[in-house]
Protein backbone atom coordinates (compact mmCIF):
# COMPACT_ATOMS: atom_id res chain seq x y z
CA UNK A 1 0.00 0.00 0.00
CA UNK A 2 2.87 2.75 0.89
CA UNK A 3 4.68 1.90 -2.40
CA UNK A 4 0.90 2.52 -4.10
CA UNK A 5 0.72 5.63 -2.72
CA UNK A 6 4.18 7.01 -3.30
CA UNK A 7 3.60 6.18 -7.07
CA UNK A 8 0.50 7.82 -6.80
CA UNK A 9 1.66 11.06 -4.86
CA UNK A 10 3.49 12.30 -8.07
CA UNK A 11 1.73 14.08 -11.05
CA UNK A 12 3.88 12.96 -13.64
CA UNK A 13 3.01 9.18 -12.63
CA UNK A 14 -0.42 10.17 -12.18
CA UNK A 15 -0.82 11.62 -15.53
CA UNK A 16 0.87 8.32 -16.88
CA UNK A 17 -1.89 6.52 -15.49
CA UNK A 18 -4.80 8.90 -16.88
CA UNK A 19 -2.72 8.06 -20.37
CA UNK A 20 -3.08 4.20 -20.06
CA UNK A 21 -6.54 4.52 -19.38
CA UNK A 22 -7.53 4.59 -22.95
CA UNK A 23 -5.28 1.19 -23.65
CA UNK A 24 -2.02 0.04 -23.39
CA UNK A 25 1.07 2.00 -24.69
CA UNK A 26 4.45 2.25 -25.95
CA UNK A 27 7.30 3.64 -23.77
CA UNK A 28 7.85 5.70 -27.12
CA UNK A 29 3.89 6.42 -27.15
CA UNK A 30 3.91 7.98 -23.81
CA UNK A 31 7.06 9.57 -24.22
CA UNK A 32 5.04 11.68 -26.72
CA UNK A 33 3.01 13.21 -24.20
CA UNK A 34 5.49 14.43 -21.87
CA UNK A 35 8.46 17.08 -22.10
CA UNK A 36 10.63 14.29 -20.19
CA UNK A 37 13.58 12.43 -21.78
CA UNK A 38 13.21 8.71 -22.51
CA UNK A 39 14.87 7.80 -19.16
CA UNK A 40 12.88 10.15 -17.10
CA UNK A 41 9.85 8.11 -18.55
CA UNK A 42 11.54 4.87 -17.94
CA UNK A 43 12.02 6.10 -14.14
CA UNK A 44 8.43 7.00 -13.73
CA UNK A 45 7.12 3.93 -15.70
CA UNK A 46 9.88 1.50 -13.11
CA UNK A 47 8.31 3.00 -10.17
CA UNK A 48 4.36 2.49 -11.12
CA UNK A 49 5.57 -1.04 -12.26
CA UNK A 50 7.29 -1.92 -8.37
CA UNK A 51 3.78 -0.74 -7.51
CA UNK A 52 2.41 -3.24 -9.21
CA UNK A 53 0.41 -0.03 -10.83
CA UNK A 54 0.77 -1.19 -14.41
CA UNK A 55 1.69 -4.40 -16.05
CA UNK A 56 4.40 -4.77 -19.09
CA UNK A 57 4.01 -7.05 -21.90
CA UNK A 58 6.96 -7.97 -24.29
CA UNK A 59 5.44 -8.48 -27.95
CA UNK A 60 9.43 -8.28 -30.52
CA UNK A 61 11.19 -5.40 -29.88
CA UNK A 62 8.53 -3.22 -28.12
CA UNK A 63 6.96 -3.49 -24.50
CA UNK A 64 3.90 -2.01 -23.95
CA UNK A 65 2.16 -0.92 -20.74
CA UNK A 66 -0.87 -1.44 -19.48
CA UNK A 67 -2.89 -0.07 -16.19
CA UNK A 68 -3.34 -2.58 -13.31
CA UNK A 69 -7.10 -1.65 -11.72
CA UNK A 70 -7.15 -4.71 -9.36
CA UNK A 71 -4.64 -2.64 -6.86
CA UNK A 72 -6.81 0.30 -7.28
CA UNK A 73 -9.48 -1.92 -5.97
CA UNK A 74 -7.74 -2.32 -3.20
CA UNK A 75 -6.89 1.12 -2.76
CA UNK A 76 -10.26 2.01 -2.83
CA UNK A 77 -11.72 -0.55 -0.22
CA UNK A 78 -8.70 0.20 1.98
CA UNK A 79 -10.00 3.84 1.37
CA UNK A 80 -13.61 3.21 2.45
CA UNK A 81 -12.99 1.03 5.03
CA UNK A 82 -11.26 3.94 7.03
CA UNK A 83 -14.49 5.54 6.90
CA UNK A 84 -15.76 2.78 8.90
CA UNK A 85 -19.42 1.69 9.15
CA UNK A 86 -21.96 4.03 9.23
CA UNK A 87 -24.97 3.43 11.65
Amino acid sequence: MNETLKAIADPVRRDILSLLRSGRKSAGEISEHFCLTGATVSYHLSKLKAADLITEEKQKNFIFYAINTSVFEEVLTWIYDLGGKRE
